[in-house]
């Protein structure tokens, strides 16, 4: 556990690190003279001006710390029960925000910190009432399952967003539909063969190795829609909610992901808390900055 534990911190700081990193990257570019477009500015960032935030060295750095946190999400999720991995990854929006009161000059609330101190601390009792994770995954239907889902959630969701007139509810729809497929990313993850002794042929010809695949990336998208059609609040807000509950509530049910003896109420109150917490640091200012200037 103590491994699934670091790999989880270690995912929230690149995540969380590498938005800063990026969201500097995109005002050098647009300091420079190549402004990117704004929600509801009626424009869209250049060619040039895209091509020239990927080129700086921040956005870079930016892009490899991101690919530090999805080794250590996918660490996570196989190491730690799936209602402490992912409320552990969901905190580098902490990371961001407080980045971004140090070195950006962003300002939080006193509600907000107070949101910090509630999600480390749940985080804490978390990790306490944690038990061992659950290797309930080996039937077939499960691994086809997430696959089969996957799919059916992204064609939904594409054709829903460009049915749907952009506005807060998108977003908001958006969002959250992105982070259940990040959710189901984890879960993927977690009951995925082939990793553990390593079988190229076996991991392969595992549907959930593409589910892996087609959920990160149909959730990245769902994300990006979400922060171009409505807040960045309410996006970041209900992505959090979809990629902490849907696994936790899996991981429980499904892969038999365990409480301690006894434990079972306070994992309950402080997965809540971690989850609301994290819910009200995503609405902060601070985070809401970050994204605007590295989207």
């Amino acid at each position: 556990m103590i491994l699934g534990i670091f790999a989880a911190i270690v995912a929230a700081f690149g995540y969380g690190t590498a938005s800063l990193l990026q969201a500097h990257g995109a005002s050098r570019v647009s300091a420079g003279g190549e402004p990117t477009a704004t929600p509801g500015a009626g424009g869209a960032p250049t060619v040039a001006s895209t091509i020239a935030t990927v080129l700086t060295v921040s956005y870079l750095a930016g892009l490899c710390l991101d690919g530090l946190g999805f080794i250590g999400n996918l660490v996570a999720a196989r190491e730690l029960p799936l209602f402490l991995a992912q409320p552990i990854v969901s905190a580098n929006l902490i990371v961001t925000a407080v980045g971004a009161v140090l070195f950006l000059g962003a300002r939080l609330t006193p509600r907000e910190w107070t949101a910090i101190a509630v999600v480390v601390g749940a985080l804490v009792l978390l990790g306490f009432a944690s038990g061992p994770e659950g290797h309930g995954h080996d039937d077939p239907w499960l691994h086809w399952t997430v696959l089969v889902v996957g799919i059916v959630l992204v064609i939904g969701g594409v054709v829903a967003m460009r049915l749907t007139p952009p506005g807060r509810w998108v977003a908001v729809s958006a969002g959250l539909l992105g982070g259940v497929l990040f959710g189901i990313l984890a879960v993927a993850v977690r009951i995925l063969d082939g990793l553990d002794p390593f079988h190229p042929t076996t991991l392969l010809s595992d549907p959930a190795c593409y589910a892996l695949l087609i959920c990160g990336v149909g959730g990245f998208y769902m994300f990006t829609v979400a922060l171009q059609t409505g807040s960045v609040a309410a996006a970041s807000a209900s992505l959090v909610v979809g990629e902490t509950v849907v696994p936790g509530v899996v991981g429980i049910v499904l892969l038999g992901d365990q409480v301690r003896d006894g434990w079972g109420p306070v994992a309950v109150i402080a997965f809540t808390a971690a989850v609301i917490g994290a819910v009200v640091v995503a609405t902060s200012s601070a985070v809401e900055s970050v994204e605007v200037a590295s989207g």
